[in-house]
Formats: C-alpha cells, structure tokens, sequence
C-alpha cells in the first residue's frame, strides 16, 4: 500500500475517534515524524483509555525508515516522546486500539 494511502486511512480513523491530527514541518531539521497524533480520554468497550499523544512516521507497506530518520525517532524517544512508524492499515488500527 502506498504511504499516501495509508496517511490518508489514519488522518480519518483519528478523525472518527474524536481526535487531531498534524502535518508537521521541520525546518532545518532532517528524519522527523511526519504527523502528530492527538487523542482524547475514550472508552473503547468497557476500557478508559487514556489520552495518547504520539508521534507517526508513515512508510509505504514493508518500507522502513532510514537511518537518518531513525536516529533522529530515538533523539527524540530519550526525551520522553512517543514515536511509532506505520506501513499499513493494521499497524494503525493497532496504534488507535
């Protein structure tokens, strides 16, 4: 699957679950995330769920970042931040559960 199509399938789930989504643009700054996530407190069957707040790299399906982008996820990880790559439907479904 093509990471347009992919971007597009997660901008709507978040969208569906009440939440916000960010294209984000990093001036001078290679191999950051490409969306921030943002979700509300939810309940998901009889579960609460708390806020998320996540960082999302997008790839197309069996594509992995690159090493670049990957050092600059765990810069960012050491600092506290939530970051995940998605190549897929099911890796965002898994994210938004």
């Amino acid at each position: 699957m093509r990471e347009r199509d992919i971007e597009r399938y997660l901008v709507r789930r978040v969208k569906e679950l009440g939440g916000e989504i960010r294209k984000v643009k990093w001036i001078g700054r290679r191999g950051a995330p490409d969306r921030v996530v943002m979700l509300p407190w939810r309940l998901v069957g009889n579960v609460h769920r708390k806020p998320l707040s996540v960082w999302v790299e997008l790839k197309a399906t069996g594509k992995k970042p690159e090493l670049y982008q990957l050092r600059e996820h765990e810069r960012m990880q050491r600092r506290g931040m939530h970051v995940v790559w998605l190549d897929s439907r099911e890796t965002v479904d898994a994210l938004l559960a």
